[in-house]
């Protein structure tokens, strides 16, 4: 079972997360995911649009493997070297997760990821439908 809090009596407002989410049943901690593809190659240099759908997709990858998806998505945290990627990761993200739904999430700008042509990574966490295990 999970409870979205989007915005809770007396909290300030909301930009796409929730506040907090309530979850019962086996987790999944995925790591965080880089613009890599399948064969280890960069996605995108220097397109942060490009990245975060790369990001977006080694997600799901991880995510399936685990017996989850999206939808069992109850926290992000997002790291970006530049904030100006802001939008970028809005909007990526608005593809992949439902609007009413939204995990909580972190956002952290940092001075740089483990390669200097990484725009963004990302770690999740799930919560298994069903309690299932994978």
């Amino acid at each position: 079972m999970m409870q979205h809090h989007l915005r809770p009596a007396g909290s300030p407002p909301v930009n796409g997360y929730s506040h907090a989410v309530s979850f019962t049943g086996p987790t999944v901690a995925v790591s965080g995911q880089v613009p890599v593809d399948a064969d280890g190659q960069l996605v995108g240099e220097g397109d942060p649009v490009a990245q975060l759908r790369q990001v977006f997709a080694n997600l799901a990858t991880a995510l399936g493997a685990a017996g989850a998806g999206f939808a069992d998505v109850v926290k992000l945290t997002v790291f970006l070297v530049d904030l100006a990627d802001l939008p970028a990761f809005r909007q990526v993200r608005d593809e992949f997760l439902d609007a009413e739904r939204l995990p909580a999430c972190s956002l952290v700008q940092v001075v740089g990821l483990v390669h200097p042509a990484f725009r963004v990574e990302i770690e999740a966490w799930a919560a298994l439908p069903g309690g299932a295990t994978a």
